[in-house]
């Protein structure tokens, strides 16, 4: 081999000769290589290297291999493929002519990149080897500023086994080879893609394959797809679109790119190679980018369409605008059954594959992709989202089987739970009902899963507006829209039905087949209970009727009822023999039909319709029932008491034969075979009571009939319950005639009511009317027993003692002590109408003295009576020795003031003396106490006093013999 093979001292010498003739071309070179290595050129150094190698294998014909190292401190570049020839020799002195035709770049201009990290670069290969030097070219041509690349001198070295050429470039100082590997494994994956006769390369111990099946290139595990283009190639990898990138020719240049996939155009460029021409046409490689978006999977293409924002660059601009508008007149957008364009696609708005697949074919032109993110992107290409909403309208009218609206509604359901679809949007959908109609939109639909029997039996009495879904179609979806859950019990309370029900007696008279609305509501109750179905027309003896004004063939009120009830124009007929054996008893019942009594709201039903001489019959009918004998208890009760018959007389003109505490008052009933606990509920009276006005006429008629022979307790009860029942008296017409405290009957004129029991001493038995003491009393505020009064009265004198004293608990308002003059009775000395209660809650004798006078219109005695007293002498209760004893024997505190205490008490009444054992004077409210000194008259008016009424005969016989035996015994 030739020391010099490619002829560099021939080369040296033009290019001396030429830089003698014209020292300024000298100038001009190192200026044009300054500017390369510091322009066009910077940081191109491994493209520039690898564009070199790709040439290489490409002119070999075989993809070749390139290897990175550094040995040495000198950065080796070696690759496979053509060796150096003189051709290359030539273009590697030349800055600006290159041997290259139809190959990237080997080797020409671009070398210059080298520059970068040396001064002294050579190129090895097996046909031979050049250097070029700063130095040496320095010193040829005696100056400091000259060009490197100009001066090629050959060098002998050795290729590395296995590659046929190798750039070693020594290192200038400074350069971190770390960060220069680093920078150049950065560079590999975009070269190898872009260089297709590159097929591996090794960087350091790293290493990156290439290989391509069908269209597909992987570069060391990262695939990739590519399109062939008129001039370029389209590339997206094939996990993900690229983000930001820039145009490749086919080497990186400057050129800033948004496209989601990289452009590999061979388009001229600028002679920095780093941006395209003015005036290049660009939008033809647009035509090719539809067909890379097909070969995308469909779920991913929507991801191929650039997204909105300012274009990166007016390379950038021109191609996204073309890119656009490809994308929006060729079809590569999935369809039902073909690709769609992107102008004129729908969109589904909501992110639903089933959804879309169920409404391919209902839906022309729609996209296989959704979603509002799919919708947003794909409007830039022409497409127009469809929301569910209008998908809604679409359906309206649509006829599919009720299996197909489930598939809907499964579909439907999900993006309803994840807030994707609002519940008003899906107000309108629409849902096929069990009669075979289409309802528009769920709400007051019923979700009913009964049998296919009984839906039919709905389905044929067409009952307007009962909506039951079809069984097939029930989706939770409809529940969540208003739909109901329904059993048979929710179908019975419906309004549709009801109105139904209601109208069922005009439509069956009008000539309308009512039987399968009888049927349909007859099987549902069969199923569960419901009220209020009464208005059902079934057919009777004599034609349609409502179920509750019939009465079944074998009802036991057939023998209780007058005969007039079931005339042509009674209230009641009777169920059809052969309608009531296709039923059981419950469900007819549970309609309506009458078989007994019937409890409603008021009270138990039809009892007017009894026959006089059927009353026992009827009441042991009401007792056998548990409803109906309850229900006895309430206004019924009231109601027989008084309409229904036994004997000849109202139950409540009779009492139980045991009521021998009414006995005179009432008479026994008879035996009319009744037990007596439904005789006491039907109003036989077992007590004395006075609910109304009825009641107390009837209680005072029978006080004034001298016929009768009355007990005085018994009578005295009779007043007491009368003036006890708080009614309107203005009402009730006083009697004529009253029963006295003797037993006789006078005129109501000749009596007067014992309001104050001091007054009975002055007055005949034969005309004083009183009200019994009843029960235990207490005063209020001391805490002891005293007298009953009614509510005014003693809210009055309340609040005055209130304002006087204190009142509560027996507090030191100064019990048993002593006062200085006579004083008016107090909180002890209680006066008629005082502040005091029954224990029981009832009242005392003055406030039912005063009403029962206005019952039987006739005055209290305390109004017809104006006495005078004699001399006594005033002892406080506390310096009496035998009230002192009883006093503590009966823990009774003593009560403020004392008594006048007289040897005999004669008050004198109009002229006419009396003997009295005590007396209160000086007022109705307030009074000065008497007694005779006598144990019948201290214990009286000390009881009174005291507010310890009712222990008046305990406290006498305490005085009589003080002794706690007496209280024992």
């Amino acid at each position: 081999m030739s020391s010099d093979p490619f002829g560099t001292e021939a080369l040296r010498a033009a290019v001396l000769r030429a830089w003698a003739d014209s020292p300024t071309r000298l100038t001009e070179d190192t200026n044009a290589e300054r500017d390369l290595r510091v322009g066009a050129y910077r940081d191109r150094l491994f493209v520039e290297l690898a564009q070199n190698a790709a040439d290489a294998a490409l002119a070999a014909g075989t993809p070749g291999t390139l290897r990175v190292s550094v040995v040495d401190g000198e950065l080796r570049v070696a690759n496979t493929g053509a060796p150096l020839d003189a051709r290359g020799v030539a273009s590697l002195s030349s800055l600006r002519a290159s041997a290259k035709e139809g190959m990237v770049g080997q080797f020409g201009v671009g070398f210059a990149a080298v520059l970068a990290v040396t001064s002294e670069p050579r190129v090895i290969s097996r046909t031979g080897g050049v250097a070029f030097s700063e130095a040496r070219t320095r010193e040829a041509v005696g100056r400091d500023d000259v060009p490197v690349l100009r001066l090629p001198w050959p060098v002998e070295e050795q290729v590395p086994e296995g590659f046929d050429t190798e750039v070693r470039l020594p290192l200038r100082k400074g350069v971190d080879v770390s960060e220069l590997l680093a920078r150049l494994a950065d560079e590999v994956e975009d070269l190898l893609l872009v260089l297709p006769w590159l097929a591996r390369v090794e960087v350091a111990d790293r290493v990156w394959d290439r290989s391509e099946v069908d269209g597909v290139v992987e570069v060391s595990g990262r695939r990739w797809l590519t399109q062939e283009a008129p001039g370029g190639l389209w590339a997206v990898p094939v996990d993900g679109p690229l983000t930001a990138d820039v145009l490749h020719a086919p080497t990186p240049t400057d050129e800033r790119m948004s496209l989601p996939a990289r452009l590999i155009a061979h388009v001229p460029l600028e002679p920095s190679r780093r941006r395209v021409l003015p005036g290049t046409e660009l939008a033809v490689f647009a035509e090719s980018y539809p067909a890379l978006v097909r070969q995308l999977p469909p779920e991913r293409r929507s991801e191929m369409v650039p997204r909105p924002g300012f274009p990166l660059s007016e390379v950038d601009a021109e191609l996204r605008d073309a890119v656009v508008r490809q994308l929006s007149a060729q079809p590569w957008l999935p369809g039902r059954e073909e690709e769609l364009p992107g102008s004129g696609a729908r969109v589904l708005d909501v992110e639903s594959p089933e959804l879309v697949d169920l409404l391919g074919e209902v839906v022309p032109r729609l996209v296989s992709l959704s979603g509002p993110e799919v919708a947003r992107v794909l409007s830039a290409v022409g497409a127009d989202p469809l929301g569910v909403a209008e998908v809604v309208e679409v359906l309206t009218g649509l006829e599919r089987p009720p299996s197909w609206w489930r598939s809907l509604y499964d579909a439907l359901l999900p993006l309803l739970e994840a807030h994707s679809v609002q519940a008003d949007e899906l107000g309108a959908l629409p849902v096929p009902l069990a009669d075979g109609r289409t309802l528009p939109g769920p709400r007051g639909a019923f979700l009913f899963g009964g049998s296919e029997e009984l839906l039919d039996l709905l389905a044929e009495a067409e009952v307007v507006g009962l909506r039951l879904v079809h069984p097939e179609a029930a989706h939770p979806l409809l529940e969540r829209l208003g739909a109901k859950q329904a059993e048979s019990a929710d179908l019975l309370e419906a309004p549709a039905l009801r109105e139904a029900v209601e109208r069922s007696v005009e439509d069956a008279l009008s000539g309308l087949d009512t039987r399968p609305l009888a049927d349909a509501v007859l099987r549902l109750v069969s199923d569960t209970s419901a009220e209020g179905l009464g208005a059902l027309a079934l057919p009777g003896e004599d034609g349609w009727r409502r179920a509750d004004e019939l009465l079944l063939p074998t009802s036991p009120l057939l023998d209780v009822f007058d005969p007039e009830v079931f005339t042509e124009d009674g209230p009641f007929s009777l169920l059809d023999e052969d309608f009531a054996a296709r039923w059981p008893r419950e469900a007819l019942v549970a309609v309506g039909v009458v078989d007994g009594f019937v409890v409603a709201e008021d009270g138990i039903r039809d009892l007017d319709l009894v026959a006089d001489d059927a009353w026992p019959a009827a009441l042991r009918l009401l007792a056998a029932e548990r409803e109906t004998w309850h229900a006895l208890a309430g206004p019924s009760g009231e109601w027989l008491a008084r309409n229904a018959v036994l004997a000849g007389r109202a139950p409540a003109e009779w009492r139980l034969p045991d009521a021998d505490g009414l006995a005179g008052l009432y008479d026994p009933v008879p035996d009319v075979g009744v037990r007596p606990e439904v005789l006491a509920l039907a109003g036989v009276r077992a007590e004395l009571v006075v609910a109304d006005l009825e009641d107390a006429a009837d209680v005072l008629d029978r006080l004034g009939d001298p016929e009768r022979v009355i007990a005085p307790g018994l009578v005295g009860r009779a007043y007491r319950a009368v003036a006890a029942a708080g009614l309107e008296w203005q009402e009730l017409d006083p009697p004529e005639r009253v029963r006295t405290v003797d037993g006789s009957v006078v005129a109501a004129e000749q009596a007067a009511v014992l309001d104050r029991p001091w007054l009975a001493a002055v007055w005949p038995a034969g005309r004083l009317v009183a009200v019994p003491e009843v029960g235990s009393v207490r005063r209020v505020g001391a805490g002891r027993p005293g007298v009953a009064l009614a509510g005014s009265a003693a809210e009055g004198l309340a609040a005055e003692e209130r304002s006087a004293r204190q009142l509560a608990g027996g507090g030191p308002a100064g019990l048993g002590a002593r006062r200085s003059a006579v004083p008016f009775a107090g909180d002890a000395d209680l006066a008629p109408g005082g502040p005091a209660e029954h224990a029981s809650g009832g009242e005392g004798l003055p406030g039912l003295a005063e009403r029962l006078a206005e019952v039987l219109d006739v005055p209290v005695l305390s109004e017809l009576v104006s006495a005078s007293l004699p001399e006594g002498e005033y002892v406080p209760w506390s310096e009496l020795t035998a009230i002192r004893l009883v006093a503590e024997l009966l823990d009774i505190p003593f009560p403020d003031g004392g008594v006048v205490v007289h040897e005999e008490l004669t008050v004198e009444v109009a002229g006419v003396k009396h003997d009295a054992p005590w007396w209160v004077d000086s007022g109705r409210f307030h009074g000065e106490h008497h007694a005779a000194d006598t144990p019948e008259g201290l214990a009286r008016a000390f009881a009174w006093a005291a507010g310890r009424w009712e222990d008046r005969h305990l406290i006498a016989a305490l005085l009589e013999e003080p002794d706690p035996l007496t209280l024992l015994t």
